[in-house]
């Protein structure tokens, strides 16, 4: 009965561009208008960018979305106040992830920041994950997990000073906004991802068995 719009995980913005990477079909973008962006989304997929405009226009959204390749971004430089990507760089190989970080540098701002969702290789749900394909490494779209210190070291390289919060436990993409329109096993995972997170923020040696962590980069993450 509703679209899954997710709580946009940034504060509250006034007039900021904001470009999301891998849009899919905007979900994220229209979260961040309703916290004050002007999103622009990028997609690869010509359906999923169409999807992403009939969405956004049918809830009175206001965004721009685009056909794109995230290693190769068409926009100048210092042209965003944030770069945000979620559930995608995931699929790159690691050379190509680079690439698109690197790219998404370029496109911030000098006093803009990025937050990028990533797996955290030593999260509890994602070692299952690599144990059941043999730790063999990722072909095509499979995920490809990262350690916590090698997050901080390659966005600390390619944008600026970083630091790693808590997305979720137990999986990827897990989010309590969606909690109403799942089933009661899935909303049971939900609250204790939920849980778990928030005893991250207290104790925040717990982020480093995560399965879903944020990189937030720029000046303000030294």
């Amino acid at each position: 009965t509703r679209y899954p719009i997710p709580d946009f995980p940034m504060p509250e913005a006034s007039q900021q561009y904001l470009l999301d990477i891998g849009c899919n079909w905007g979900r994220w973008c229209i979260g961040a208008a309703r916290k004050g962006y002007i999103p622009v989304g990028i997609d690869p997929n010509f359906d999923a960018v169409r999807a992403a405009r009939r969405v956004a226009r049918q809830l009175g959204v206001q965004a721009v979305f685009l056909v794109a390749d995230a290693r190769y971004l068409p926009f100048p430089e210092s042209t965003f106040d944030v770069v945000f990507s979620y559930s995608v760089l995931q699929h790159f190989e690691k050379q190509d992830a680079r690439i698109a970080l690197a790219e998404a540098a370029r496109v911030l701002t000098v006093s803009g920041t990025s937050m990028i969702q990533l797996p955290n290789a030593f999260g509890l749900r994602n070692m299952f994950n690599q144990a059941k394909r043999g730790f063999r490494k990722p072909a095509d779209f499979e995920v490809r997990y990262y350690r916590p210190s090698e997050l901080t070291e390659i966005f600390a390289q390619l944008i600026g000073p970083s630091t790693l919060s808590v997305d979720g436990y137990f999986g990827l993409g897990i989010q309590a906004s969606d909690k109403d329109i799942l089933p009661l096993a899935y909303k049971l995972v939900v609250n204790c991802s939920e849980l778990l997170r928030g005893v991250s923020e207290r104790l925040p040696f717990m982020k480093y068995w995560a399965d879903s962590l944020y990189v937030s980069s720029g000046p303000t993450h030294g």
